[in-house]
């Protein structure tokens, strides 16, 4: 197998993990009420460890996220998806090195359960933790706020990506059918640009208020939909398209198009290269 086959398979492994973790937490917010446990990755990832070679799934799961690390710095410091070199395209780009620290932070606690170094514990106070950081910084409330818009930003542009179809760009499959595979990709990235927009709104409120305990992620996003009015038809509509977003994961293991960068490629990325 060449360096080009194993950066595939890398790539395609990462969304593969990546699909298990939402079908996982996706499971626990369907069955929250039963399983005694939030929806979010860490409890998925605990949940996971708890079942019949349990270390093993998280190991494999904990690789398969490195793999999709790696793909995501590809796509964003060497530009494998061919982006434009205009503020979309570096806006594009920010946002998925953010997706590369965040899932490097997740590969690396799966592993570390898989080894029994760490319980996974903490739940989805990750995001109150980065508020509580961001707020003791200087400006750190107006930081917090910008991360918060950040967040309904990409919660906008991820729905709109399932919405519009764009998704299909980079897919070998064609998004203009209503096959079963596109339409719930669409439901998928709906949801999920759903969730990242409440995860914006809470952070936004956490800066207004000054109070990092205010930020929340995934679990506190979907608590909240659920004291809505009709809250719990939301909650059960937007928890299977949580589950739909694994599955269009799983889509993207498949049909998408990788692009292994070239040396040459990404030393034209960097500032000294380009200077040349």
């Amino acid at each position: 197998m060449n360096t080009r086959s194993k950066f595939h398979l890398m790539a395609r492994a990462g969304y593969g993990a990546r699909g298990v973790v939402f079908l996982m937490v996706a499971a626990l917010a369907l069955f929250s009420g039963f399983a005694g446990a939030e929806p979010d990755t860490n409890s998925a990832l605990e949940t996971l460890l708890q079942q019949p070679f349990g270390r093993v799934w998280i190991g494999l799961i904990g690789l398969g996220l490195a793999g999709f690390v790696v793909w995501r710095l590809a796509q964003s410091l060497a530009n494998a998806d061919g982006q434009d070199d205009d503020a979309k395209g570096y806006a594009i780009r920010a946002a998925l090195f953010g997706s590369a620290i965040t899932y490097a932070g997740l590969a690396m606690t799966s592993i570390l359960m898989a080894l029994q170094m760490s319980n996974g514990s903490g739940g989805s106070g990750g995001e109150e933790g980065i508020a509580a950081w961001v707020m003791s910084q200087p400006f750190g409330r107006y930081l917090a706020g910008i991360i918060g818009i950040g967040f309904i930003v990409g919660g906008i542009v991820t729905a709109m990506k399932g919405i519009k179809r764009s998704f299909g760009r980079y897919l070998e499959l064609d998004a203009k059918k209503n096959s079963p595979a596109v339409l719930i990709s669409i439901y998928g990235l709906v949801a999920r640009g759903v969730v990242f927009g409440i995860i914006g709104v809470l952070f936004l409120y956490a800066a207004f208020n000054v109070d990092p305990e205010q930020a929340g992620g995934m679990a506190e996003a979907m608590a909240w939909l659920r004291e809505l009015p009709f809250g719990g038809i939301i909650y059960a509509v937007v928890a299977l398209g949580l589950a739909a977003f694994g599955i269009y994961n799983f889509v993207e293991a498949r049909y998408r198009r990788i692009q292994a960068p070239e040396a040459s490629d990404i030393r034209r990325q960097l500032p000294l290269g380009r200077a040349h």
